[in-house]
């Protein structure tokens, strides 16, 4: 019996060196695991391999493979992230058909835990010790791939940054490409114009694609990490004379950008920059021991933050230079995290950045990646934790040219990016084949694995690369449960399936790399598995968006009939109807699993239909005047209060600390945008006040920051809830209500309440925030048999602490 080697290669294509003993485990030979050799891979990341004899008697057979890693954190850790391809099974491991002795060289099989330095514009490190370079891109329909080079002056008055159809703005000739197994084409390693990768750094470039019917089209690097443009303006494909400046980033000339240098300096006074420093040196300095960063997301009070609405009076979209100089007052408010809206590079110039179009690249229009790795550097050095939202469930919003739309081929159903069910044959329209999932545009096509990984890599940049605390998933909901036919809206549940893979890869893969990284779900499903750990049949997210919060605690007009409280809605027609507190309480006892709870959001902010800022909607939007204003801020902080005094993670949006009015909307930011500075040291600061010592209630408290949380009572003609918050020996009392009028003889009885001391430690009413000082004044009041006597101001809350209870 003969022997026939196999080469087993692991590709972290990740820089950081992070995990430790790598043993290979073949099913052929389960009880035995091989140490693989550790070596720097021509990516310059760590790489592992083995060559590994098998019986020839498996020849022709379909074995398995796999790796075992030890990591700081954890030993024995499986290293495939990604499952396998049937859509019913979470297995994971790796699956090859072994040849018959006969090549010159091993068989190889690989694994690659991310793409991040796979495909793009990367460094090579093959010639000694300048690297070179080397594109590689996805293109399995192509007959041809060649790369391009794009014009670019130095100048913000030259034209440049855009190749059109005709190859006018390109420069030099076309590179060839060559098409390995998997369906990447790679440039030659030999080429003398990609020898010195110190020469191509800030290059403009793009692919130029002979699609399987024959027709040549120019495509941007998804992996791109950089894309040259800041307006609005997309040639379709004609010859541009403009300025860089102008284009849509989303469809001009990727960027070849070096990701381990980051700009000295935070602003460049030009483009491309100059000044560089090894990132390694730049996040050096990165955290302030005595402001240590939030761990848990139980321990998060996030602000919801879009940076193209700040920068308040500038003619132009917010940046990060405006992020960073707003920092100060985050910190003067307390808050630990921001929770950014997308900042991947997107459609237009000032949306909210939900049509991603580049997943790797930061949009230019906000200051591009390196200024972005500033502000986090910033964030950390005040204690601030960055939480990013990123969108997977769908591509732009317009058809995607240049991008994911019809990258190779102009086929419906061999549409590489796209889910598309059968043949056009199958459809009168043959768009009919596509997914949707109730947000904007079809659905990627998860059974890909290489579009599986797109999203995966882009995540694992982020947390790596970026030093990204955590990531907010727009829209999961979309990817795991809401997938039907674009045709005739059957429901496909292969691809839910598939969505719960990817969701179930992600959370894997980031854990792997870093087990702190806070994975939060904007789901709407309920679905309890959401939550869950992975090994447990999970999709692995720490917490979830609980928008049934928002509705029963503010309202959304365009719910109508739908069984929620809307409270504050309800309270803002003035007059003493009933109201269902204990819809509220049902939701308040449930924001302990592992919920994200708000009050005002992005799209509850003026942006759905019905919906406008807390402080209109407090008083139905009447003039926010006299008595009228003094009445809407009440109610604002019952919505706030309550928010933060939750079992949820609490979030609040831009603008709610400062009393802002106008509507947030996606596509006319600059309407939206508030002055900070003056509402804070005018209208707004009472309500800045009460805000900040709401937080610092919060995060001084444990017993606010567990997932314990008891209704004691509520009551519909009072409109009064009351509960207990609690940590070991740390118990607070929460009485709120929504009365018009002061509650002078609230009386509680309840057998948790027990025989003691309550303090009063908190009021919404105290004067300094604008209330009429009402309360129990800081009174020591007893509870005897459970049964506890108080005041509440009107659209108050009162806070109190069991006495013996330490901080």
């Amino acid at each position: 019996m003969g022997k026939i080697p196999v080469r087993f290669v692991y590709l972290t294509s990740i820089a950081a060196d992070i995990f430790r003993q790598p043993r290979f485990h073949g099913s052929w030979d389960p009880s035995v695991t091989a140490p693989m050799q550790v070596i720097t891979g021509e990516d310059g990341c760590p790489v592992f391999e083995v060559t590994v004899e098998i019986d020839d008697s498996l020849a022709g057979a379909e074995l398995r493979w796999g790796v075992i890693l030890d990591a700081p954190w954890r030993t024995n850790l499986w290293g495939i992230a990604t499952e396998i391809g049937d859509p019913g099974s979470a297995d994971r491991y790796r699956s090859f058909r072994l040849q018959p002795p006969g090549g010159c060289a091993p068989q190889e099989e690989r694994y690659h835990l991310t793409h991040c330095r796979r495909l793009g514009a990367q460094k090579r490190f093959w010639r000694g010790a300048a690297p070179g370079g080397q594109f590689s891109v996805w293109a399995p329909n192509a007959r041809l791939v060649e790369l391009v080079f794009g014009k670019f002056g130095r100048r913000r008055d030259e034209q440049g940054g855009y190749i059109a159809d005709d190859g006018s703005g390109s420069e030099g000739p076309a590179l060839p490409m060559t098409r390995d197994r998997e369906g990447v084409w790679h440039t030659d390693p030999s080429a003398p114009e990609l020898a010195d990768f110190r020469r191509l750094d800030h290059r403009l470039y793009m692919f130029r694609i002979t699609k399987d019917d024959g027709q040549v089209a120019y495509r941007t690097d998804l992996y791109s990490r950089c894309q040259v443009g800041k307006g609005r303006v997309n040639p379709e494909g004609r010859p541009y004379t403009g300025r860089f400046t102008e284009l849509d980033g989303s469809v001009s000339c990727s960027v070849i950008i070096d990701p381990d240098t980051v700009t000295r300096r935070f602003s460049e006074p030009d483009w491309p920059e100059s000044e560089f420093m090894p990132a390694e040196e730049f996040w050096r300095d990165e955290y302030d021991r005595s402001r240590p960063l939030p761990m848990r997301v139980e321990d998060l009070v996030l602000y919801e933050l879009h940076v193209g609405s700040l920068g308040f009076g500038e003619g132009r979209p917010g940046n990060f230079g405006d992020a960073l100089a707003f920092l100060d007052h985050l910190v003067d408010l307390g808050v630990n995290a921001i929770e950014l809206l997308p900042v991947a590079q997107f459609e237009g110039d000032e949306g909210w950045g939900y049509g991603t179009s580049h997943y790797l690249a930061m949009e230019f229009t906000a200051g591009g990646r390196d200024q972005l790795k500033h502000l986090v550097k910033a964030c950390h050095q005040r204690g601030i934790a960055v939480i990013l939202d990123v969108v997977y469930n769908h591509y732009k919003q317009e058809r995607a040219d240049r991008a994911q739309w019809m990258y190779d081929t102009n086929a419906h159903d061999r549409n590489i990016y796209y889910w598309y069910e059968g043949s056009p044959r199958d459809y009168p329209d043959p768009t009919g084949g596509y997914i949707d999932n109730d947000s904007t545009g079809y659905a990627p096509r998860y059974d890909e694995e290489m579009v599986r990984k797109l999203f995966i890599s882009s995540a694992v940049s982020l947390v790596t690369e970026f030093h990204i605390d955590g990531l907010r998933v727009d829209q999961t909901t979309s990817m795991h449960a809401y997938n039907w036919l674009h045709a005739d809206g059957r429901k496909v549940g292969r691809a839910n399936q598939f969505g719960q893979k990817v969701l179930r890869e992600l959370s894997r893969t980031l854990r792997m790399v870093n087990p702190n990284v806070i994975l939060i779900a904007e789901d709407h499903s309920e679905w309890y598995q959401v939550t869950e750990d992975v090994e447990q049949g999970g999709l692995g997210f720490d917490a979830a968006w609980y928008a049934q919060f928002y509705h029963h605690l503010v309202g959304d007009a365009a719910n109508r009939g739908v069984q929620d409280a809307r409270l504050i809605r309800e309270a803002g027609y003035g007059d003493d109807r009933p109201l269902a507190m204990d819809y509220l309480a049902g939701a308040l006892a449930y924001s302990g699993h592992k919920k994200v709870v708000y009050h005002e959001s992005h799209d509850e902010a003026g942006n759905a239909r019905g919906t406008h800022r807390t402080l209109v909607t407090a008083v139905n939007g009447a003039p926010l005047v006299g008595e009228t204003r003094r009445f809407a801020e009440a109610r604002c902080r019952f919505a706030f209060g309550l928010t933060m005094l939750s079992a949820g993670t609490p979030m609040f949006l831009m603008g709610e600390e400062v009393g802002a009015t106008r509507d947030l909307l996606y596509n006319r930011v600059a309407e939206g945008k508030v002055d900070f500075v003056g509402e804070r040291a005018g209208a707004g600061a009472r309500m800045f006040f009460y805000y900040r010592d709401m937080i610092k209630l919060r995060l001084e408290r444990k017993a606010l920051r567990s997932r314990e949380l008891e209704i004691l009572s509520t009551d519909r003609e009072r409109r009064l809830v009351s509960f207990l918050r609690w940590h070991g020996p740390d118990a607070l009392l929460v009485v709120a209500t929504l009365s018009n009028r002061p509650l002078g003889d609230v009386v509680l009885d309840h057998p948790r309440l027990g025989d003691a001391d309550w303090k009063e430690i908190f009021n919404s009413d105290a004067a300094f925030y604008g209330g009429d000082g009402g309360g129990n004044r800081g009174a020591t009041l007893r509870s005897e048999r459970g049964r506890l006597r108080l005041t509440v101001p009107a659209n108050g809350i009162v806070v109190f602490v069991r006495a013996s209870a330490p901080p």
